[in-house]
């Protein structure tokens, strides 16, 4: 196996090819990207005797930033109008893939598909596949006898279907990266889904009580009219809303919120708090020094903020904020910890989560 398909937000293939790209050659493995632009998808092929599978292996996906998740590609399988289940059958039968799979099977679709005809189909053929597959005994008949490796089938159209293997241990757990989040009415804006997506994606799930519970103290730096602040209280937390702007007044009526009519990049906290959140669209290498005067003066423990990224250069702008969180923690000498996701819920910006592990 030579070939990953990446999966990222559309419009941003280049950005996710060239980190992979990067961070292949970092291990002394060396390949090529084809975006399929606008798709949110890109194929990354190995130049060299080494496999794809080697590279998963050596780079974990919680690394990366613009790739949302993958897999590797055992090849493009022509799906005939008659007999698609058989046709996938006896092409795994002469592909590259070695024991039974998991018992979970994937379909998915590319993020820009706008074929319903296509996407309900994608839906109807998981059971049928499914019970195929498994009387050929190329999926496990029960979890008990799965490896944990999952089949993936992405449907580019009716002929089409890049069919590859998810590895159980490197991949996101949420199919293409995108976990499904739904908005409460009572959230004041759309932007509460941020910072709920980059709870999920940076905190395990088993420890949310340790993160975000037990009556923590946070910050929300240009917090109007409130979406992030919503979600901190959610959690049962008291919050200090910095903004010259205007808070949801139904949000303000819960009692937990104090409105700090200030800069957020020039407003600091008399005590340490545990939370400090940012949503400010400025220059992304001026948030990165705020993010780092918090943590490295050690006024909250963790921190997520968004970096708003230019339109040209944003790979290249992300490597810059990324040294200058690096130097910075280093510097501080502090046992951190950074990881950072274009989001599902992010457009033009990535999420960074920083946390104290001191």
């Amino acid at each position: 196996m030579q070939q990953i398909m990446l999966m990222c937000r559309p419009g941003f293939e280049t950005e996710a090819g060239q980190e992979l790209m990067d961070s292949a050659a970092a291990c002394g493995l060396f390949g090529y990207f084809q975006p399929i632009r606008n798709a949110g998808l890109v194929r990354f092929t190995l130049g060299g005797p080494e496999s794809a599978f080697e590279l998963m292996q050596r780079i974990p996906l919680d690394e990366l930033v613009f790739v949302r998740d993958w897999f590797l590609v055992l090849g493009d399988c022509p799906l005939p109008a008659r007999d698609r289940v058989g046709a996938v059958i006896e092409f795994l039968r002469g592909a590259d893939w070695q024991g039974s799979l998991a018992s979970r099977l994937e379909t998915r679709l590319t993020e820009t598909n706008e074929d319903r005809d296509l996407g309900n189909f994608a839906r109807k053929w998981v059971a049928p596949l499914s019970r195929g597959l498994r009387e050929a005994d190329m999926l496990a008949q029960d979890s008990a006898s799965a490896k944990g490796d999952r089949l993936e089938l992405l449907l580019l159209d009716f002929e089409t279907a890049v069919v590859g293997l998810s590895l159980a241990d490197n991949r996101s757990p949420f199919p293409q990266g995108i976990p499904r989040l739904r908005l409460p009415a009572s959230a004041p804006s759309r932007s509460a889904l941020k910072l709920e997506e980059a709870w999920k994606v940076f905190i395990p799930e088993d420890r949310y009580l340790d993160y975000l519970g037990g009556g923590r103290k946070a910050v929300d730096l240009g917090a109007a009219p409130g979406g992030w602040t919503w979600q901190l209280v959610q959690q049962g937390m008291m919050v200090t809303a910095v903004d010259n702007g205007p808070m949801n007044p139904e949000l303000m009526a819960t009692g937990h919120v104090e409105h700090v009519r200030a800069d957020g990049y020039a407003w600091r906290p008399k005590r340490a708090v545990d939370w400090m959140v940012c949503d400010i669209v400025d220059k992304p290498r001026k948030t990165a020094r705020l993010a780092l005067d918090w943590v490295g003066g050690k006024l909250c423990r963790y921190t997520v903020f968004n970096l708003k990224l230019p339109m040209k250069k944003r790979y290249e702008e992300w490597l810059i904020c990324r040294d200058i969180l690096l130097q910075g923690l280093a510097e501080a000498e502090l046992n951190c910890r950074l990881r950072a996701r274009h989001l599902y819920h992010d457009r033009e910006e990535i999420t960074c989560f920083i946390e104290r592990l001191d």
